[in-house]
């Protein structure tokens, strides 16, 4: 009969094997096990008597594959024990997260107890129906001028920062934590900060930078450092999600969910993709990069009913400044746009040095104008973009006959550029602009070139906010 061969659950998590046939970097395979779920939580025994923690990468009939989270130095192939334990990987998921710095796995780094909550989620989060989400259309203001003017972000929206080694990205990421809001929302705002791969000095920064200007207790830190074992990189972004979806929809706040270096976590999967011999595809990236980034960055939204939401701000560093490197390139087709670091902005003491023309949200067009920013503000972002993209044109043309040999009006367009990059763009690591602060200073900006090279603006406007 049918019921003879249901097994117990319960019994079977109770075994215990003994002895793993291979280990290789974080990867341990074990012979001879009973059938196991992909995904599924496992407790590891080394030979000193200390437990990890691991989660099932691949079965079979022959063999389980399990990624070690804390790495597998001091394990041996015949003294090390496995229990699986019947379960995907879960984390307890409390508000009380909110104000500590925790490891890549939820559990504290800070010297507190680790955070206990009433429910465990699987980090791997739920479906959602796609018929039940909302469009995002609630503009959230991070108080830096080029994103909110210009690229601005929307509640709900996944907005990617794609930069370099040695950019200001983390400086970036930290002024928007301490500085972004909802207007009219308040304290139903909350930060849930994941860093992946970061060395001790610039999660040092964090930290410090969220206490000195006491935004901590509204901010939840997952920090994986470089020193930690690759595989933690891999979860991270899955137990900071994890936590934002219990924060957006059952708590109802508006969260704002920052992750850097997506670059980090996208090394650390070929690094297991190519230790478990898969074949490579581009760049030696496993040929599931994309659909793995794509159950990362999904993770957003606003759910039909609920109050709360999940904005993505993920961050990656292109490696020598590709953005045709699969990383961002996979990153593009996913997200709804994408703001790019410049190098010689970067080098001209431009911070934050963000070039817009490669740079765009997707979503702007329906957070923006009149009961929402400004009733200008749609047609001014076109100006600036037209108007700084003509600057392009009139500097390389200058670089051919020389400045002295250019028209007055492209005169006029040459220090249009300077003050767009050092007065809108430049602006202090703590100095947090209102959107109208933002607007009335692009409008200062475009009042330098003549009112009849202004065409992607009304008069109405011209007559209200033009100071030429």
């Amino acid at each position: 009969m049918k019921n003879d061969i249901i097994v117990d659950r319960s019994l079977l998590r109770g075994r215990e094997y003994r002895g793993a046939s291979r280990i290789d970097g974080p990867l341990v395979y074990m012979k001879n096990t009973h059938p196991v779920g992909y995904g599924e939580l496992v407790e590891i025994l080394a030979p000193d008597g200390k437990r990890r923690s691991g989660q099932v990468l691949d079965t079979s009939d022959e063999a389980v594959c399990v990624q070690v989270f804390e790495g597998t130095d001091g394990l041996n192939l015949p003294d090390t024990r496995m229990h699986f334990l019947g379960e995907p990987l879960s984390l307890s998921v409390t508000e009380d997260m909110l104000g500590r710095v925790m490891n890549g796995l939820g559990k504290s780094r800070d010297g507190g107890a680790d955070p206990r909550g009433s429910e465990d989620r699987d980090v791997n989060g739920a479906p959602v129906n796609p018929t039940s989400r909302e469009y995002p259309r609630d503009f959230i203001q991070t108080g830096i001028s080029v994103i909110d003017g210009m690229t601005t972000l929307i509640q709900g929206q996944k907005l990617p920062i794609f930069s370099g080694n040695g950019l200001s990205h983390n400086e970036l990421a930290a002024q928007i934590a301490r500085q972004a809001k909802v207007r009219g929302e308040g304290s139903d705002f909350a930060i849930v900060f994941a860093a992946m791969g970061v060395k001790y000095d610039v999660a040092k920064f964090f930290i410090d930078s969220f206490e000195e200007t006491g935004v901590l207790d509204n901010v939840a830190l997952f920090l994986s450092l470089a020193d930690d074992p690759s595989i933690e990189r891999t979860i991270t972004p899955r137990t900071a999600l994890t936590l934002a979806e219990h924060l957006a929809f059952d708590r109802g706040k508006q969260v704002l969910v920052i992750m850097t270096d997506m670059t980090n976590y996208c090394e650390a999967l070929r690094e297991i993709s190519t230790q478990r011999g898969e074949i490579p595809s581009r760049k030696g990236y496993p040929g599931y990069l994309y659909s793995n980034l794509a159950e990362i960055y999904e993770r957003s939204g606003k759910i039909s009913g609920r109050s709360g939401s999940i904005t993505q701000l993920p961050i990656l560093t292109m490696p020598n400044d590709d953005i045709s490197h699969p990383i961002p390139d996979l990153t593009g087709y996913i997200t709804e746009g994408q703001i790019v670091f410049d190098r010689q902005l970067s080098a001209s003491g431009v911070y934050p040095p963000v070039n817009v023309l490669p740079s765009l949200s997707r979503l702007m067009k329906d957070g923006i104008g009149e009961g929402m920013t400004r009733a200008d503000h749609p047609h001014l972002s076109n100006q600036l973009f037209a108007s700084y993209s003509h600057v392009k044109d009139v500097r390389n043309l200058a670089s051919v006959i020389g400045e002295e040999e250019l028209s007055e009006t492209d005169n006029l367009y040459m220090k249009f550029g300077d003050f767009f990059e050092h007065k809108f763009l430049n602006q202090r690591f703590d100095e947090d602009r209102s959107i109208e602060e933002t607007l009335d200073l692009a409008w200062q900006a475009l009042s330098i070139l003549p009112s009849e090279e202004l065409q992607r603006l009304t008069e109405e406007e011209i007559a209200t906010y033009y100071k030429g």
